[in-house]
């Protein structure tokens, strides 16, 4: 019986996890996530596949696609998975208002215009995919204000530019990948002090010199 209780006690937890759990009338009242990925959704403009049809007001956000919050913080966005939903547009800087993101993926759209530097300000993110886009401009030095980064992933857009010295004091990557851009000049020596990288990709860009 002990076994019984514990599994459906196991079970109810995980559909929790992944239903992200009922929304709390508390949870009702936060405006602030909302409003930034409404402001996201109007950046876009165009949704081939109508997969940002679930963003209205007829659910809460948390259950829009793409969209994950957690239990403990039910009412605020942790993760922002948008990956292959053929999705055109720029990228809203009201992203930045979205302050308990861990996760952004957004591979495989055609975002475009530049990165926003209000990006910089999301001192929770771990994952920052951006891969397969259109971006443009430079990596914004606010990027490095991301302390809890683990993965950095721009591979295959188009940003120009150097690579930033002040990538080197995102001393948490485990990964980086900057290949198929536009990006030019000398491998910044300061890539030599991310003592935990285990994944580092610059090909196709016009850069010189060896990665430290």
């Amino acid at each position: 019986m002990k076994a019984l209780v514990s599994f459906f006690f196991l079970s109810t937890v995980l559909l929790c996890i992944h239903l992200w759990c009922p929304v709390t009338a508390s949870s009702m009242k936060n405006e602030t996530d909302r409003l930034a990925l409404v402001a996201l959704k109007d950046g876009i403009t165009h949704d081939p596949l109508g997969m940002l049809s679930s963003w209205n007001d007829s659910l809460h956000f948390c259950w829009w696609s793409g969209v994950y919050c957690t239990p403990r913080h039910v009412h605020r966005v942790t993760q922002l998975n948008l990956f292959s939903y053929g999705l055109v547009g720029p990228l809203s800087p009201h992203i930045g208002n979205l302050t308990f993101l861990r996760t952004i993926v957004l591979q495989n759209n055609i975002f475009h215009g530049k990165v926003p530097s209000e990006i910089g300000g999301l001192f929770r993110l771990r994952v920052l995919v951006l891969s397969n886009n259109s971006f443009e401009g430079m990596i914004h030095t606010n990027l490095t204000n991301c302390f809890e980064l683990r993965e950095l992933n721009p591979i295959d857009n188009k940003l120009e530019d150097k690579i930033i010295e002040e990538l080197g004091s995102l001393s948490k990557l485990t990964a980086l990948g900057l290949s198929s851009n536009n990006l030019t000049g000398k491998n910044p020596t300061s890539l030599g002090n991310l003592s935990s990288v285990t994944r580092l990709s610059t090909a196709f860009n016009t850069l010189e010199g060896s990665i430290p």
